[in-house]
This record gives structure tokens, C-alpha cells and sequence, in this order.
């Protein structure tokens, strides 16, 4: 009975739910990356013109002005369109955020593609993550239709498979992308989350080998590389990369925190002298408008400081910039992607990240060639041993870092190296304190989202109904609602037991749960908690908190 149970409320489903949104995440980003291409290729020409004739300029500016407003209309109506996807995705795997899955899927891929057109320095991974994520609610949704409304707790888990799959088929890291979900979205290892993550990326990968050859679209994010094996003796070199990068991580995290502060204020200040609907309208549309203007500014200098930055990877791995070009393309990109994700733009940081790191560790390494015995053929490994420390500090994800390295560039020949310099510049992130870029962009959505709004405490006890979703799981495999803790779990053979017989904490029908949870909207998070242990009367007490 119990192995009937598991197959049938377990295996199954996540087989079943799990291969369907892999394949639908993989169609549809393969999709969006052939969408990007080209929209992305038609930006740079377009730039290049600007470039030759700048007569167009006032074209332009009136061309972004009303992308400002497109932009601004956009996030009125759906406000998750704004800012990092993944940051986004991570507080709606959590639970944290609410979102609509069609107008997500939708919008995020217009406006993305708006993003590329104008040429802001954002790519192309966080949208395809969000997108997965929404897509992953789209199966929930019809599955919850077709078989019952106990399907509609497998919610959060076919969005975390539809995150990983969208990962996964953007930068064709598959095992990345389920780190992802175990590392950086949920932050606990679960067989759940294997398990779904797993079926969802090998069905992603299988229809993006399929369909990418067909739209002409590339399934690597870099193209493979021979990168000079690293020997025991040149260990110095990526213990200097991670320290390096770890210090410049350290200070960019601190100068988004400033510029975030700085920008809330002069937000508020313009907020405080405007009127009406009017007033309101210039508050939405000013702000982005300003980015677009500092996007379109430094593009008319160089083609470099646009987009997601993947060609200046590339060109970095096989070449060096003068250090006064990468000091300026550095700090021009930094600013002006801080303030795209302050003013909410629709797009990834992922990718425009990975290109600091590619150009800090190609200025320590242009000065290494220079002035010691390393040869130019050093420049790709020490690239790659940059955006690896870029990912381990600022995104604090030295597991997926390592792997990434492994999977999207080449590294597997330097698996020391690797792990060198992944652990010692999130070691020194950790040194200096500082919180992740997905985690502190995830903490201003949240503050003014919740801005306002008083959260209450309940504590109530439920029981596991017969049929339920939670039967035969354990409590750490369940993704409850945000903030719920199971404080005991209290058989029915043994009303004392808090352990079955195996000492874990399988549950069964029957089983009562005491649990407490804090938490904005009491009725959604209550019909969340009984999608898992089934409907039943309520018996709760609901204090706000002091």
C-alpha cells in the first residue's frame, strides 16, 4: 500500500508534470534566445548608425521616451514585470511574491525583447528563468483542471523545475540549473527538488538539441575552448583572481546598496513635488526614461557598453583591451545596469555580471602577461577563472559556479583552479558580510511590496486527509507556505509520537500537524496549506504581530 501510494502520488506526477513543463520550457526558450538574436543583432546596427550620423539622436530620444511610457504602462497593470528575472523567479519559488503565469510569460518576453532593442546592458538568462518558472505554474494550472485540485500543490514544485529548465536552456548548463535550484532558489537539498528538477531539465535539453538546429539557434552559451592546463606551481594565479574579484564584489554589492539608496530618495523627492494623475505618470515614466537616456549616450561611444555583454566575454577569452578601456567599460556598465534594475527594466543580470567579472580578471591579467613570464595564451583561463569568482561572490553560488565552469566553459581540465578560486572569493564576500545581488534586489521588491501592510501570525492545527498530496512525503520534501513551520507531528496509532516508525517524519493519513506561519494574506496561504493536506474545518488562532 505504501509503495502504491508513493508511485501514484509521487513518481507519477512528477514524472508526468515534470517532462511536460521541461518540454514546454525548452520550446519556448529556444524560442525567445532565436527572438533575442536577432533583436539584439538589429540594436547593434542601429547603434552603429547612430554612431555614423548622430543627427538621428533626437529620433532616438523621442524613440525612448516612448518606450518609457510602454514600459511604465506595462508595470502598472503587472507589477512583476519589473527588474532581475531571477531575483523575481526566487521570490515566487519561495512563495513570496504572487504572479499571474500567462501575462508573465507574455510580458516578459516583450518587453525583454524591448530591453535588447534599446540596447541596456541586461541579458537574456533571468527572463528565460522567470519565464520557466511561469510556464512551470501553466502545467500546475492545467493539471489542477484535468485531475483534480490536489495537483494544485505541486505548484512550486513544476515552477522550480520550470526555472531550472529555462536556466538550463539559456546557457545549456544542465546541471547548473538544477544546482540552481537547490543552491540559490530553496537553499536545502530535498529529493523532491532533484527529483523534479531533474526529469524538467533532461526533457528542456532534449527538446532544445531538437529544435535549436532547426531555428539556427546556438545550444552553447560559449563555444568550447582549450584553456591551458593550470600546474600545481601557478596556483598563485587563481588564488589572485578570487581575492581580486572577491574585493570588487564586495564593492559592487556595497555600491548598488548606495545607489539604490540614492535613487529611493530622489524618487521620493519627485514624488513629493508632483500632483495628480499627471504627476504620477511622470514618477513612472522619468526614472526609466533616464536609464534609456544613459543607455542610449553610452552607446553612441561604443557598441561594447550595450547589451548583455556576451560578445565582450567572448572577445575578452581571445584578446585584451587597454586597462583604461576596461577601467571605463567597467564602471560604465556596472552604473548603468544598477540603475536599469533600480528603475525596474525588464531583464537578466546574470550574464552582464559574468561580463565584470570577465573584465577584472582580464585587467589583472593583461598586467600579469606584461610584467611576468605568462604568455597571451593565459587570457582565456584567467577570464573563465574570473566569472567563475564573479558567480561564487557576488551571486553567493560557489556550488553552481564550480559546475557552471565545468559545463558552459571549458574548465573541466582545471577543476583545482576551479574550486580555488570559487571558494576564496565567496569566502571573502562572507568575510565582509554582504548579501548576495538576487538576495538584496529580492529584499527592496519585498519592502515595497509589503510597504504598508501588517503581517499576521497564525497557529492552527490541520490533519493530512486521506488522498491528499502530502501522503506519504516527508515534512522537509513539502514546500509549505512562506513562513510555515511545523512545530510537531503527531501520529494517529500514537498521538505523542512526532516520528513514525523509521524515525522520520513520513506523513500519513490521519497524521496532525501543529503549524504557525506569518504571512500578508491569511485566506491565500490557508487555501496554499490545504491544497497539501487536503480541505477541512478551520481551527486557527490569527494575532497580528507586535
Amino acid at each position: 500500500m505504501k509503495k502504491k501510494t508513493y508511485i501514484y502520488n509521487l513518481l507519477f506526477p512528477a514524472l508526468i508534470y515534470a517532462t511536460l513543463t521541461g518540454v514546454c520550457v525548452g520550446a519556448c526558450i529556444v524560442i525567445f534566445k532565436f527572438c533575442a538574436s536577432h533583436v539584439i543583432t538589429l540594436s547593434g546596427e542601429i547603434y552603429a548608425q547612430l554612431r555614423a550620423d548622430p543627427r538621428l539622436a533626437l529620433a532616438a530620444l523621442g524613440g525612448m521616451l516612448g518606450c518609457a511610457v510602454l514600459y511604465a504602462s506595462a508595470y502598472h497593470f503587472i507589477s512583476n514585470l519589473r527588474g532581475g528575472g531571477i531575483p523575481t523567479s526566487i521570490g515566487i519559488l519561495r512563495g513570496l511574491i504572487p504572479f499571474r503565469w500567462l501575462y508573465n510569460v507574455i510580458g516578459v518576453f516583450a518587453l525583454s525583447m524591448m530591453t535588447f532593442l534599446l540596447g541596456v546592458p541586461l541579458g537574456t538568462e533571468g527572463p528565460s528563468v522567470q519565464i520557466g518558472t511561469a510556464l512551470g505554474r501553466g502545467v500546475t494550472r492545467a493539471g489542477s483542471r484535468t485531475a483534480g485540485s490536489k495537483h494544485a500543490a505541486w505548484d512550486r514544485y513544476l515552477m522550480t523545475a520550470g526555472a531550472c529548465a529555462g536556466f538550463c536552456t539559456a546557457t545549456d548548463a544542465p546541471i547548473s540549473g538544477m544546482m540552481f535550484a537547490i543552491e540559490e532558489a530553496h537553499q536545502r537539498i530535498a529529493p523532491m527538488i532533484l527529483l523534479v528538477s531533474t526529469i524538467s531539465v533532461t526533457a528542456a535539453k532534449v527538446t532544445s538539441t531538437l529544435l535549436s538546429p532547426l531555428l539556427g539557434v546556438p545550444t552553447y552559451l560559449f563555444a568550447p575552448m582549450r584553456l591551458i592546463v593550470l600546474k600545481p606551481h601557478e596556483l598563485w594565479l587563481p588564488a589572485l583572481i578570487a581575492i581580486a574579484v572577491g574585493l570588487f564584489a564586495v564593492v559592487f554589492l556595497k555600491y548598488y546598496t548606495l545607489l539604490h539608496r540614492l535613487w529611493q530618495r530622489a524618487s521620493a523627492r519627485l514624488a513629493a513635488h508632483t500632483r495628480g494623475k499627471a504627476g504620477k505618470a511622470c514618477c513612472a515614466v522619468l526614472p526609466i526614461f533616464v536609464v534609456l537616456v544613459l543607455t542610449l549616450i553610452a552607446g553612441c561611444f561604443s557598441g561594447t557598453l550595450l547589451s548583455s555583454g556576451h560578445h565582450l566575454i567572448e572577445e575578452l577569452m581571445h584578446g585584451h583591451l587597454a586597462w583604461y578601456l576596461l577601467f571605463a567599460y567597467a564602471a560604465v556598465r556596472m552604473t548603468v545596469m544598477i540603475f536599469a534594475n533600480c528603475a525596474g527594466i525588464t531583464g537578466g543580470m546574470f550574464l552582464p555580471i559574468m561580463a565584470l567579472g570577465a573584465m577584472v580578471s582580464s585587467f589583472i591579467g593583461g598586467f600579469l602577461i606584461t610584467h611576468t613570464p605568462l604568455t597571451s595564451g593565459y587570457y582565456p583561463v584567467v577570464v573563465v577563472l574570473g566569472i567563475t569568482a564573479c558567480i561564487a561572490s557576488m551571486m553567493k553560488m560557489p556550488l553552481t559556479a564550480i559546475v557552471f565552469a565545468i559545463e558552459a566553459l571549458s574548465a573541466h581540465e582545471n577543476i583545482v583552479p576551479i574550486l580555488l578560486v570559487s571558494v576564496l572569493s565567496y569566502f571573502i564576500t562572507e568575510l565582509f558580510e554582504v548579501e548576495s545581488i538576487n538576495e538584496i534586489v529580492l529584499e527592496r521588491r519585498l519592502e515595497h511590496m509589503r510597504a504598508g501592510k501588517e503581517p499576521r501570525t497564525v497557529d492552527t492545527t490541520v490533519t493530512v486527509t486521506d488522498r491528499s498530496f502530502a501522503v506519504g512525503k516527508q515534512v522537509r520534501d513539502i514546500f509549505w507556505p512562506a513562513n510555515l513551520f511545523v512545530l510537531s507531528v503527531q501520529h494517529p496509532t500514537d498521538r505523542k509520537a512526532e516520528m513514525d516508525e523509521r524515525g522520520d517524519k513520513t506523513l500519513r493519513p490521519g497524521v496532525l500537524l501543529h503549524v504557525r506561519y506569518e504571512t500578508y494574506d491569511p485566506d491565500e496561504t490557508q487555501k496554499e496549506l490545504y491544497a497539501i493536506v487536503g480541505e477541512q474545518q478551520s481551527c486557527e488562532n490569527i494575532a497580528p504581530n507586535a
